[in-house]
């Protein structure tokens, strides 16, 4: 958990990747489901680390893909 990371960055973040408006994204959407794959997980792991998220690790987000989970693991708070 790390407090640099908002729910709103998160969000912003995954729909930059995904091409999509961020208010498109809903806290409980699969994303895998909105076309985000491996590769680009690995790119929000990579952004989120030089951010400060030190602790987060692939099988985190892989595992449980959904922006909610995704927000509370990086911020402590909700999507």
């Amino acid at each position: 958990m790390d407090q640099t990371l908002s729910p709103e960055r998160v969000r912003a973040d995954v729909a930059e990747l995904l091409d999509c408006d961020p208010a498109d994204l809903a806290p409980e959407d699969n994303l895998l489901d909105h076309g985000l794959d491996s590769v680009r997980i690995m790119m929000l792991i990579e952004r989120w680390r030089a951010a400060g998220a030190t602790a987060v690790e692939f099988p985190d987000l892989a595992e449980q893909p959904e922006l909610g989970h995704w927000t509370a693991l990086l911020t402590g708070r909700d999507a």
